[in-house]
């Protein structure tokens, strides 16, 4: 499954903890990369942007409530963020969108060219999603703690 490749897999993971430490401000180690079913039964935040060209695929940007709100708040300089309101979710929606654009840009120093689609979000409790393609799921926990920030969910379609 192409999805499983480093050279692909990578981009998003270099994107991710550059991004995510320019705009939040904390520092992200990668867990281990899982293939999982897209299944929330938590309250999340789900943003969700897609790549064409060279590349498709879709890929999900996973917090959980109390995660979303910290991050978004730290988006916005430190305003409180106490529920997943309009603001929140386009300073999440953002976040997702400055990691795709990150990562075509990686993709095009390799001469791999991807076009991003504009980041929508869902947010809520027991969501599941469905695809033909596998997922690989990726955890991002803080630097020195076992505290998750943030999952990474990688559909690409390898065809």
């Amino acid at each position: 499954m192409a999805g499983l490749d480093v050279k692909i897999v990578n981009p998003f993971l270099q994107s991710t903890i550059s991004v995510f430490e320019a705009v939040a401000q904390n520092k992200l180690v990668v867990g281990k990369p899982t293939l999982t079913a897209l299944v929330f039964p938590e309250k999340t935040f789900i943003s969700q942007a897609g790549l064409t060209g060279t590349i498709k695929g879709q890929l999900l940007l996973v917090l959980e409530e109390k995660q979303a709100m910290a991050v978004a708040s730290k988006m916005m300089m430190g305003m409180p963020v106490n529920e997943i309101d309009d603001m929140a979710s386009s300073a999440l929606n953002e976040l997702c969108n400055m990691i795709m654009g990150n990562t075509a840009t990686i993709f095009s120093t390799q001469d791999i060219l991807v076009d991003i689609t504009p980041p929508i979000s869902v947010f809520g409790s027991d969501l599941k999603m469905n695809s033909k393609v596998s997922a690989l799921k990726v955890p991002f926990y803080y630097d020195g703690t076992q505290d998750q920030a943030i999952a990474l969910c990688m559909v690409i379609d390898d065809k």
